[in-house]
């Protein structure tokens, strides 16, 4: 698993741009649509499977474990409020990819060991992409999650490009994007600017 530039769709993102991001270096794909009807997201999530297979890149599926069950996917992506992890991590299998939402350091205190495989911490800043987001941590807040995290951390909510090296000074795995990717005129370039600006801030 390889967090290091990773996809978070809006809704109703097509295959076109999910492909483009991967092309451009997007490493991990979640799909996350809170539109989209079970049968509609399971169809999409299927067809998702079996173009990014080529590529090495896993589907992930926000919030829905029937739909990511159905469709193959490689793991499912809660949060706080969208399930216990000990329960999906059984639902799931062992080999499948469980990653939890964290927007506090304290929510890390009751978490099963050897139960997700890594946090999406966040937002480090408001972002339009998610209205009802909890208050922004900064990077302050990103490093202390990092720091007590016992799996890999991305960060994710308002971040772009120009953030990378600070993110990855406080040992964040990864950056998690949406509009960054989505809302670029060529998503395909925007994923690769990314993928370089997080290379070279190593």
């Amino acid at each position: 698993m390889t967090l290091s530039v990773y996809f978070v769709t809006p809704d109703g993102v097509s295959d076109a741009t999910v492909l483009a991001a991967v092309r451009g270096g997007a490493r991990l794909v979640q799909l996350r649509d809170k539109t989209a009807s079970d049968a509609a997201m399971t169809d999409q999530a299927r067809r998702l499977v079996r173009l990014l297979a080529p590529f090495g890149v896993p589907l992930i599926v926000n919030d829905r474990l029937r739909v990511a069950l159905a469709a193959g996917a490689a793991g499912l992506h809660v949060g706080q409020t969208d399930g216990d992890p000990v329960r999906l991590r059984a639902a799931l299998g062992p080999r499948a990819l469980l990653g939890l939402s964290i927007e506090d350091a304290a929510q890390l205190r009751g978490l099963a060991p050897g139960t997700v495989d890594y946090i999406g911490a966040g937002p480090v800043r408001a972002t339009p992409s998610k209205p009802d987001h909890a208050d922004p941590i900064g990077l302050a807040g990103l490093g202390r999650i990092v720091a007590l995290s016992p799996v890999p951390v991305v960060a994710i909510g308002g971040i772009g490009r120009a953030d990378a090296a600070a993110i990855r000074a406080t040992g964040a795995a990864g950056m998690a994007v949406v509009s960054a990717i989505a809302g670029a005129v060529d998503p395909r370039a925007a994923a690769r600017d990314l993928a370089l600006a997080w290379g070279g801030a190593a």
